[in-house]
């Protein structure tokens, strides 16, 4: 038997007579009267009751469960920033009027050094889903969460959205950095349900992982490994995709969600430019912008060589000051920090199309954040595939 993530559409359930009136849905048609609820379960199943649990209705997906990690920073890849945090100004957030003020903001990591003075005055709410305890005790989720909402430090703004006042904070990882697929998708479906506008989650899925603990552990062949491996990694992203399509569904009830994610650090441009690798899931979902990182040079913006190409946008990634385990800051160089710049300017247009005639809504939040990408103030020659639609900008 296998351990199986099993995603459940809860909106079709209800008491009342298969003969009452709304039970086929709008009018009668069929159509949905409600916003779909996507349940999170985690089960050990047979093949054949896999097989048999696939042809419930209210199951949208059904997935191995797979290891899971933080996107690991990466050793300095250039030089010292021209400004302590270059990136505020890179994507216009210190020209922008908006703050961010009343966009509620979910951090899918490994958790947040609450006591930090750069989250003086967020309301924090916290929820464990590593088995670990909530608190950061790794930096990587404070790092992250500094970018998106943090409050000045000794005078030097890190944060793009600073007028977050509650952020949703889902310890997905565990205190060394790493955990499963359960854990990020029950953290999806927490803030989902807590109303996250943004979700930023700056993870990925060991693939490389699975296939070693396999081989090394329970002594599978390798090719048999790898063959299980891949079953996971397509089930997980088509689970990515059902889940994201729950998550599209829900914009004709209420007003959406955007989500984000990292594109990962495994590309090696300073080896051969030709060392690319594509991005994987969570960012590789449908629905899910997938986000590269950019590094500053005298010719101007360049993808740093880590980034892995595919994108759908980019944002500073290289340098990048923000709040440090314990107290203090620190610079760090990845995709990981580029996603949340996005995250934060995601912040900032969802006021802006609140306070403007639009209705409000992740789509047309999302319309704003590809419209406005930017492609000048790249040096010649970038290749799209690695820079996405260009650099984000703020409202």
């Amino acid at each position: 038997m296998r351990r199986y993530t099993i995603l459940r559409d809860l909106r079709g359930a209800h008491t009342a007579e298969p003969f009452a009136p709304g039970a086929r849905g709008l009018g009668g048609l069929g159509l949905p009267t409600a916003a779909p609820e996507p349940k999170v379960d985690v089960a050990s199943l047979t093949p054949r009751e896999v097989h048999s649990l696939a042809r419930d209705p209210a199951v949208r997906g059904i997935a191995p469960l797979m290891p899971t990690k933080l996107i690991q920073p990466v050793e300095s890849h250039g030089g010292a920033a021209t400004t302590p945090v270059w990136g505020i100004a890179a994507v216009g957030a210190d020209r922008s009027a908006f703050t961010g003020a009343e966009v509620v903001v979910a951090v899918l990591d490994t958790g947040i050094d609450a006591t930090h003075t750069a989250f003086a005055g967020v309301e924090l709410v916290q929820q464990d889903f590593s088995g670990s305890g909530n608190g950061d005790r790794q930096g990587h989720g404070t790092h992250c969460a500094g970018t998106i909402f943090g409050r000045d430090v000794d005078g030097v703004r890190i944060g793009i959205a600073r007028g977050v006042h509650r952020a949703l904070i889902g310890k997905v990882l565990g205190d060394n950095g790493s955990g499963d697929s359960d854990m990020i998708f029950r953290g999806m479906q927490w803030a989902l349900q807590e109303g996250a506008d943004v979700i930023s989650m700056s993870l990925g899925f060991d693939f490389p992982g699975l296939v070693d603990q396999l081989v090394r552990e329970q002594r599978w062949p390798v090719d048999l490994a790898t063959s299980a491996a891949l079953e996971a990694y397509r089930g997980n992203l088509r689970m990515f995709d059902a889940l994201m399509e729950m998550v599209q569904a829900r914009v004709a009830f209420d007003e959406g969600t955007l989500l984000c994610a990292a594109a990962g650090n495994e590309s090696h441009r300073d080896v051969n430019e030709n060392y690319e690798i594509a991005v994987s899931i969570p960012a590789a979902a449908e629905g899910v912008i997938s986000v590269g990182a950019l590094q500053e040079s005298p010719q101007g913006w360049r993808v740093a060589t880590f980034s892995n190409t595919f994108p759908q946008l980019s944002a500073p990634g290289v340098n990048i000051l923000s709040a440090k385990l314990g107290g203090g800051l620190r610079a760090l160089n990845g995709t990981s920090m580029a996603t949340p710049h996005v995250a934060g300017v995601a912040a900032l247009w969802w006021e802006a199309v609140r306070r403007s005639s639009t209705r409000p809504s992740s789509a047309a939040v999302l319309a704003k954040l590809l419209a406005s990408a930017r492609t000048e103030g790249f040096v010649p020659g970038v290749d799209e595939a690695d820079r996405g639609l260009g650099i984000i900008t703020a409202p």
